[in-house]
């Protein structure tokens, strides 16, 4: 049986090549804000990358850790952004790290970023430390969040920063229900995800582990349009064309998208943001 390392990693290595036919460089979702109708989705994914760093008040950085980088869309973004002279990224899947490293190539950014395809929580103090760790749309596949908090205090210099986007479930009260559940439970099957907590449990996670000025914001309603643009390109006869040749786990994967939806719309699905200090 494998592992839930394993299944994430088969599935970002079949679903990876058609994802960037079809999106580009940024696998996370997009930025829609309130009363501004959506434009070009791509151009949303790069909005997202600005509006974060300006909610979490990031400062210029020599040192950042990409903590699931996908093909470090976000990695690059970064190292420009906040002038880093080294930005170490990880991903699980082999593909995304060898694609990354031809971007890096093609940006001029060979000797600023690196790539890894090594699993985050697998990470020692000697790869540190660093002025801020960035943590978009990874931290859902982590089971432990205590542990994976603890990782990213250990991994910050005094004074870094972290900041997070994940995926999270609404909160309690009222509980949830059997049709909650049920989507809950086919996002988890179907995007290889353990159990989703609650926004709150994350900033108590984040105290816990002892993070300062932990902050957290609910970016439901600027991210949820998302959904229905990737909808739309996996109907286009390339796209399905590529879902084919992708094989069973990205169809389930693109088929998980209904479910995406359906969470966003009964405000179970939650996008929630996660800042912090070390001390």
């Amino acid at each position: 049986m494998p592992t839930l390392n394993e299944k994430i990693q088969h599935f970002y290595d079949r679903s990876t090549p058609l994802w960037l036919d079809t999106w580009g460089e940024h696998m996370h979702h997009g930025y829609y804000p309130p009363g501004k109708p959506p434009g070009h989705h791509q151009e949303a994914q790069v909005a997202l990358v600005d509006a974060l760093l300006q909610w979490g008040e990031a400062r210029p950085a020599s040192s950042i850790l990409d903590a699931g980088c996908g093909v470090g869309g976000s990695a690059r973004l970064l190292a420009h952004k906040l002038g880093a002279e080294r930005v170490l990224a990880c991903t699980l899947s082999p593909v995304q790290a060898e694609k990354g490293k031809a971007y890096n190539a093609a940006a001029g950014l060979e000797n600023v970023v690196e790539i890894r395809a090594q699993d985050m929580m697998t990470l020692q103090p000697e790869d540190g430390p660093f002025d801020l760790i960035w943590s978009l749309e990874s931290a859902e596949h982590i089971g432990d969040k205590a542990a994976l908090f603890q990782l990213f205090h250990s991994l910050l210099r005094p004074g870094g920063q972290l900041i997070m986007a994940t995926w999270c479930h609404r909160e309690r009260p009222p509980e949830l229900d059997r049709k909650d559940e049920h989507i809950l439970s086919r996002i988890s099957k179907l995007y290889h995800l353990p159990p989703l907590p609650a926004l709150s449990e994350l900033t108590k996670g984040a105290e816990r582990a002892g993070f300062s000025q932990v902050g957290s914001a609910d970016w439901s309603d600027q991210v949820a349009p998302f959904w229905k643009a990737v909808i739309r390109s996996a109907l286009t006869g390339r796209s399905f064309a590529g879902l084919l040749k992708a094989g069973l786990p990205t169809i389930q994967g693109a088929l998980a998208m209904r479910y995406m939806t359906q969470g966003y719309r009964r405000s179970l699905i939650r996008f929630g943001l996660i800042k912090g200090i070390r001390p």
